[in-house]
C-alpha cells in the first residue's frame, strides 16, 4: 500500500467507536416489525432530503416524497432535478461495491446526470471550496485528481482499519481532493453510507445526513479544522458523533414504534375476543395475519392486565373480555 491518510486512532475515536458497536448490538433486539418496507422508505427520504438541504436545496420531506410518488411539485427546475438524481442514486445503493471507483462515478452519473455535462468524470478545472471566511481550501489540480483518487481507492481496497474509522477517512479525503466539479459533498456522504453499509446492513436506511444537516455548520467546522491539522483526525470525531446520534435517534423511534405497534396487536385481538367470544388463536392467526407465538405473546398480556380470561376449556369455553377498550 502506497499512500496512508494522515490520521491518528485518539482515546476518544477508541471509545467512540466502541460505544457505536454497544448500540448496533442493541439495535439486534429491536422488533423486527419496525425494520418495515415503510420505515425504510422513511429514512431514505430524511437521508435525500437531508443531504440536498445541507447544499442548499429549500425541498422538505414532504416534497421529497411528493417526487418518489410521481406528483407535480412547486419549485425550480434545478432544485427538482437535484431529487431526481439523489433518488436515482441513492436507489442503487445497494449495488454499489465500496472499494469499486467505477461505482463510485456512476453514483455521480446518476446524482448529476440533468445538471452536468461531465456528471461521471472528473473535474478538469480548478476549484476552490469556500467558509465562512471566503475560500479556505484549494483543491489539488485537476491533473492530480485521477492519480489521488486512485491512491485512495487502493488504500481502501487494502486497509485494515475499522470499517466506521476508514468510512470517516475516505469522506474527509474524498472531500479534500474534490474530484467533481459539482456535487462533491453528496457523494461523499453517500459514499460513507455505502462503506458503513459493508460493515452492517443497518446503515443502508440509516438516515446520517438528516443528523449531519442539523449540526451543518459544525460539519464544515469539522471539515476545516481537519484541513489545518493536515489530517482527519478532528473529521472522523465529529462524523463518529454524529453516526453515534443516528443510532440512538434510530433506536428511540423503534421503541416508540413496538409500543405503538403493541398497542394496536392488543386493542385488535381485544376486538375479535368481543365480536366473538369462541373464537380461536388460530383464527385470530389467520384474521390478524400474525404468528401463533405473538397471539399467544399478546393474549398472556392482555390475561396479566386482567383485561381478558378464558372461561372453560381451550376447546369448550369461551373468552371474556373484562374491558371494552383500552
Amino acid at each position: 500500500m502506497s499512500y496512508k491518510p494522515p490520521y491518528t486512532n485518539t482515546s476518544k475515536i477508541i471509545k467512540q467507536v466502541s460505544e457505536i458497536s454497544e448500540l448496533i448490538s442493541d439495535i439486534k433486539y429491536i422488533d423486527k416489525n419496525y425494520n418495515t418496507l415503510r420505515l425504510r422508505k422513511k429514512n431514505r427520504i430524511r437521508s435525500i432530503t437531508g443531504t440536498l438541504q445541507i447544499e442548499g436545496n429549500t425541498f422538505d420531506e414532504a416534497k421529497v416524497t411528493s417526487i418518489i410518488e410521481g406528483k407535480t411539485v412547486l419549485g425550480t427546475m434545478r432544485e427538482i432535478e437535484e431529487v431526481k438524481g439523489a433518488i436515482e442514486a441513492y436507489d442503487n445503493i445497494e449495488k454499489y461495491s465500496y472499494k469499486n471507483e467505477k461505482d463510485l462515478l456512476k453514483a455521480h452519473k446518476y446524482l448529476m446526470e440533468n445538471l452536468l455535462n461531465n456528471a461521471g468524470t472528473y473535474r478538469n478545472s480548478n476549484v476552490g471550496i469556500g467558509g465562512k471566511d471566503g475560500v479556505t481550501h484549494v483543491a489539488p489540480p485537476p491533473s492530480q485528481v485521477p492519480k489521488l483518487m486512485d491512491e485512495l481507492f487502493e488504500w481502501l481496497q487494502s486497509t485494515d482499519e475499522h470499517p466506521l474509522i476508514a468510512s470517516c477517512v475516505f469522506h474527509y479525503e474524498f472531500e479534500f481532493i474534490h474530484p467533481f466539479s459539482d456535487g462533491n459533498g453528496r457523494i461523499g456522504r453517500l459514499w460513507q453510507s455505502v462503506i458503513l453499509k459493508s460493515f452492517k446492513d443497518i446503515f443502508t436506511y440509516m438516515p446520517i445526513e438528516s443528523v449531519v444537516r442539523n449540526h451543518q455548520l459544525e460539519y464544515y467546522q469539522a471539515l476545516e479544522d481537519a484541513g489545518s491539522a493536515g489530517e482527519s483526525t478532528p473529521f472522523i470525531e465529529f462524523m463518529l458523533e454524529i453516526i453515534t446520534q443516528s443510532l440512538k435517534e434510530y433506536i428511540k423511534e423503534s421503541k416508540k414504534s413496538d409500543q405503538k405497534s403493541d398497542q394496536k396487536s392488543d386493542q385488535k385481538i381485544l376486538d375479535l375476543i368481543m365480536q366473538d367470544n369462541k373464537i380461536t388463536i388460530m383464527q385470530i392467526c389467520q384474521q390478524l395475519d400474525m404468528s401463533e407465538s405473538g397471539v399467544k405473546k399478546v393474549i398472556k398480556k392482555l390475561k396479566d392486565e386482567n383485561r381478558v380470561q378464558r372461561v372453560g376449556s381451550l376447546k369448550g369455553g369461551h373468552w371474556e373480555a373484562l374491558e371494552k377498550e383500552i
